[in-house]
């Protein structure tokens, strides 16, 4: 069977997403911030259960919607690094950090970071670090924004982004966080309905269980006695591919990526943010408990998206004329993010390990006699005729395996609420650190509540201008982007936080030296493998054979000996900053939300 475009299903993604952004908008404007403490954190009266749907929405980017189950379908076992760090990471926030920030009771991780070290210099690093950790996120999650408007409304990606741009203007520069907490509510529920109604569809055609955590690891409905996992690692062989449940990765990068998720993940300022928004204590680690549980839904259903995707796409395209590909090939091949270069003549797609291209494909507006349009690269020397793109798996699933149009309308609704509602948080944690953090604590101690709130939106609109060229031109797909802005988290921020918390010696000069190598390090090495050497870019040349991706890793290591060393070296806390982490740490007075 094959599905081919139709006006319905076109239809019903116009009226979806308009639905949708008109539900985002009106909430934006109905909780519209009139002051900083708003803004910034909601006026810190959510309710732990809507606190929690709204971590979650804002912790499920587009990186977990749109590519993590991407990554896992062409990845395989390896891919699973990306499921373990972003899990793991959050259970780490949630026990080790979230209760004890919420404590202490300030707006921002900079905050923290300031009041801790007793330093406006360890702020400003702070700062520092947390920008260039959060641009390097949104471009993923604009990025994101741009291929599904792109796809589904029919216009460029440039123009996808630029809609994208305007939609989160709307209610993060109008509504803060007390805006955006309320439309990633909803946000939530348009993407876990989005990506489990597909999930569920596809998981009972290939094997007729309802259930796609349970389908994984059933027979496939075809009479072969296989397992899922066992037809695709069959397949696969076949065509030349490593099976799909054994990893080629060495440990150590194994190791060393779900590492950096995880401790990149427990450093990510925009969800800590989050543990402010609530009236005290209990409520933080109540909603943190309710986040696990609304997060699991998804990442515990992405194996089988990933596994299901792959399957159903070797299965439609390989050996398989254009002509019966066509309907969603076809869209797809406009926009480059997927081709086929019919290197045989024999007008079929020929799907086989290796690059089909010289780098990433572009067409010229000629087509062949066969329909499919021709590309402008050199053919690389591999058998391979199909280039895709890993980022469209979960987008393009409903249309391979012909689900009904309205399926379809809904995923792409969906996620652009998942790319929206982190774009969102991030922008705002991007605009607070610059109004709160550099101006009102630092440079502008005098700015009113009124001044502050202009500055906090000023921030935000050249935040969103920054982000959508980052998402026009971003450095790499999107759960790759937002693996390095984990990279960069572990190896800056989380050190600091958690020393700052558990460790009375560590005082200014060593948080500071800390960040200040860790992040260093960590972006030289992304930087010199991804963008100046990117032929050097394997495990010959890594160091250790850990890749950018897992180097956080190491940022982090270096970050803690030196933080250690340099602390040890140095003058004493100040007994007034011992007292403050010890009632950081001392569950006293836990239901006073204000203390500190």
């Amino acid at each position: 069977m094959r599905m081919t475009p139709n006006m319905d299903a076109q239809e019903l993604t116009y009226l979806f997403v308009f639905l949708s952004f008109s539900l985002y908008i009106g909430i934006a404007i109905w909780s519209r911030a009139g002051s900083t403490n708003e803004f910034y954190v909601a006026g810190g009266g959510v309710h732990p259960i809507a606190n929690g749907m709204a971590t979650a929405a804002d912790w499920m980017s587009a990186a977990s919607f749109i590519s993590m189950a991407g990554i896992i379908a062409f990845m395989g076992y390896d891919g699973a690094v990306y499921l373990m760090g972003w899990t793991g990471g959050y259970v780490i926030l949630a026990l080790l950090l979230a209760p004890y920030l919420r404590k202490f009771g300030e707006f921002t991780v900079p905050d923290f970071i300031g009041s801790r070290y007793y330093s406006t210099g360890a702020r400003v690093v702070a700062v520092i670090c947390l920008i260039l950790i959060s641009f390097t996120y949104v471009a993923g999650q604009m990025r994101g924004v741009g291929i599904v408007f792109s796809q589904f409304l029919n216009i460029p990606i440039f123009w996808g982004v630029i809609v994208g741009m305007a939609i989160v203007f709307m209610y993060a520069v109008l509504g803060g966080m007390k805006g955006i907490t309320y439309t990633q509510v909803a946000q939530y529920c348009v993407l876990i309905f989005a990506y489990l109604v597909p999930a569920i569809f596809i998981s009972m055609l290939i094997t007729g269980i309802p259930i796609p955590q349970i389908g994984l690891g059933a027979e496939v409905a075809d009479g072969s006695g296989l397992s899922v996992l066992q037809k695709l690692d069959n397949t696969l062989v076949e065509l030349g591919f490593a099976p799909y449940t054994e990893g080629v990765k060495s440990k150590i990068d194994v190791f060393a990526i779900t590492m950096a998720l995880m401790i990149g993940t427990a450093g990510l300022p925009h969800v800590i943010v989050r543990f402010f928004t609530v009236p005290k204590v209990s409520d933080a680690r109540k909603s943190a408990g309710y986040a696990l549980l609304f997060i699991a839904l998804l990442y515990t259903t992405a194996p089988a998206v990933g596994a299901f995707a792959r399957l159903n796409f070797v299965d439609t395209v390989h050996n398989t004329q254009y002509t019966e590909v066509a309907g969603w090939f076809k869209s797809w091949e406009d926009i480059g993010l997927i081709g086929w270069q019919d290197k045989n003549n024999d007008g079929r797609i020929q799907y086989y390990p290796g690059a089909a291209f010289d780098g990433k494909p572009t067409f010229d507006d000629t087509r062949r006699a066969d329909g499919s349009r021709t590309v402008t690269n050199t053919p690389s020397e591999s058998s391979n005729e199909v280039y895709v793109d890993r980022d469209i798996m979960v987008l393009a699933n409903p249309e391979i395996a012909q689900l009904p149009g309205w399926v379809i309308a809904l995923v792409a609704a969906g996620s652009l609420a998942a790319a929206l509602s982190t774009a969102a948080g991030l922008l705002l944690v991007i605009s607070t650190s610059i109004s709160h953090d550099l101006l009102k604590q630092t440079m502008a101690k005098g700015l009113t509540d009124r001044q502050e709130l202009f500055y906090a939106r000023v921030a935000a609109v050249t935040a969103i201008l920054i982000a959508g060229y980052l998402g026009i031109d971003p450095p790499g797909f999107v759960a790759q982007v937002v693996a390095f802005a984990f990279g960069l988290a572990a190896a800056s921020l989380f050190p600091a936080i958690l020393l700052g918390i558990f460790d009375r010696r560590m005082n200014k000069e060593g948080a500071i030296s800390g960040m200040l190598v860790g992040l260093i390090f960590c972006f030289s090495y992304i930087v010199f493998f991804k963008f100046i050497a990117p032929e050097l870019n394997s495990a010959a040349h890594w160091w250790f054979g850990i890749s950018p991706e897992g180097i956080g890793t190491l940022g982090a290591v270096l970050n803690f000996s030196v933080a250690f060393g340099v602390s040890r070296l140095t003058p004493d806390v100040p007994d007034d900053v011992q007292r403050l982490i010890n009632n950081i740490r001392i569950p006293k007075g836990v239901s006073d939300p204000t203390s500190h």
